[in-house]
């Protein structure tokens, strides 16, 4: 069963208004007991069998709540995914216990955790470790992680920890993020770097993503990953500049995380940068499009957007869910503006799915044209 359609049975709030507005059978007229006779059953709910054949563009639900609207909206079914089973998913699981590991794809409560902790026969499971704890020094409106001002103090271990369990998994392509540590004099960038050095010194050939926070607009810090033997250098834009202060912490600012991107290519000018662009939080067209072409002017080479999703009824309230084919048209947007690769879409995430979205696409183009 569908984590979404699961919700909805037990939330009046999320139910879908055949459910909502059912009656005894005696007491509809004759043309709706045809149509709730035709409708879906329990066994569909089970299966999932109302899911795959609902297409986005027959979808009459509400996608947008309007200026003083304060409920929320109803999930629509593109955006519903699979409980996470599977052997892979509970290995990845224990390991990550194992070595007291945290991912982001918990923490943050990612929809496609399923998916890539799954893996399948023609991928291998993915996972974003998150570094530097659990908890972060910042209180982003969109973000679950959780908060302190003074975090546990960081685990010396921890980097070969992490190069000890890729190397068990036999990744050839990892992500790193982290909390913000704003209580630490550098920001944590060091020990982000040696995590790097580390997972080099085990397996010379594996890429690494580090995507990172913005470590308070510090060049120095920004220029001590940007040198570390990293791959790609990531670092989310997250919204518009005019969203940022109700979205973001205080102390994340646009014109900042543009800079830190910018800083990145000054030390290392092939290195490859990435952002990404959250979507359903109120933000215009022509909003979306200036952070794109500010992002380009950054020298970013890489971009995803994805659907802002509510972690928790304390966060922020999804504004509007963007439906597939607008996404297909920001992608197409992307690549008209010059972006290397942009992935757009209703579940991706700044780091989902990133051995098959970079390596297929980027690096392979990259080697059909001899760069």
């Amino acid at each position: 069963m569908s984590i979404g359609y699961h919700s909805m049975l037990f939330n009046k709030a999320l139910r879908p208004a055949w459910v909502v507005g059912w009656r005894p059978a005696s007491s509809l007229s004759r043309e709706k007991k045809k149509k709730v006779a035709e409708g879906p059953s329990l066994s569909d709910f089970i299966s999932g069998e109302v899911t795959k054949d609902t297409s986005w563009e027959d979808y009459t639900g509400k996608l947008r709540r309007e200026a003083g609207e304060s409920a929320r909206l109803r999930l629509p079914p593109w955006l519903k995914r699979e409980i996470p089973v599977g052997k892979n998913y509970s290995k990845l699981k224990a390991d990550l216990r194992g070595l007291n590991l945290h991912t982001v794809c918990e923490e943050a409560r990612c929809p496609n955790i399923g998916e890539c902790w799954g893996g399948n026969d023609d991928t291998v499971s993915t996972a974003t470790i998150m570094l530097m704890g659990d908890t972060c020094t910042r209180g982003c409106r969109f973000c679950s992680v959780k908060t302190a001002r003074k975090p546990p103090p960081l685990d010396p271990n921890e980097p070969l920890n992490t190069a000890t369990a890729i190397a068990e998994w036999g990744l050839d392509y990892v992500v790193l993020t982290s909390v913000d540590r704003d209580d630490v004099p550098d920001g944590g960038s060091s020990h982000f770097a040696e995590t790097v050095k580390e997972l080099k010194r085990q397996n010379s050939s594996i890429l690494v993503e580090c995507l990172v926070p913005d470590f308070g607009g510090n060049k120095e810090s920004v220029a001590t990953i940007a040198s570390s033997g990293l791959d790609v250098f990531a670092h989310n834009i997250e919204t518009v500049e005019s969203l940022t202060p109700r979205v973001r912490d205080p102390r994340a600012k646009y014109r900042q995380s543009l800079k830190v991107l910018e800083d990145a290519k000054a030390v290392k000018e092939d290195l490859v940068t990435k952002s990404s662009i959250m979507l359903g939080l109120g933000e215009t067209d022509e909003e979306v499009l200036q952070t794109m072409k500010d992002l380009r002017s950054a020298g970013v080479d890489c971009l995803t957007l994805g659907q802002y999703m509510q972690p928790t009824k304390r966060h922020l309230r999804v504004a509007e869910y963007v439906t597939p084919g607008k996404f297909q048209e920001w992608q197409e947007m992307g690549e008209s503006l010059g972006f290397a690769y942009t992935a757009s879409g209703p579940l991706v995430r700044s780091s989902y799915r990133a051995g098959e979205l970079f390596l297929k696409s980027l690096l392979q183009e990259r080697k059909q044209k001899g760069t």
